[in-house]
């Protein structure tokens, strides 16, 4: 008895059809050339996704160093006074207490100082 494909085939064809909607000419139409885009499409998005976490990050250490400056200190020398006071605080909420709550953020950069006064 031979294995007929029809349905499943037509399933899979409409699937990756419709998930290559808004792709340019042939690219959204023609199923051959919509499943290469389709696969592509989730490299980049896989390889961006990755690119985020690292953008996210240097825009956290940028907000940090400019919150420290205003402090009279560099970016370097508050995380190694942080590390030195034994304080694990991400860079993310740094950053967020950098730009929403200055107050807060200046007792870490005191904690930091003070850390750095006692190793000396």
């Amino acid at each position: 008895m031979r294995v007929k494909r029809a349905v499943h085939a037509k399933k899979k064809r409409k699937k990756v059809l419709k998930a290559a909607k808004g792709y340019r000419g042939a690219l959204s139409r023609r199923y051959k050339l919509a499943k290469q885009m389709y696969i592509r499409s989730g490299m980049f998005a896989y390889i961006e996704r990755k690119k985020k976490k690292r953008n996210m990050r240097r825009l956290w250490i940028i907000r940090i160093n400019a919150a420290a400056r205003q402090e009279g200190m560099k970016y370097s020398e508050f995380i190694h006074g942080l590390k030195l006071a034994g304080v694990e605080i991400n860079r993310k909420m740094l950053a967020d207490l950098a730009v929403n709550d200055p107050e807060a953020f200046r007792k870490y950069v005191e904690v930091a100082r003070e850390a750095l006064e006692g190793a000396k």
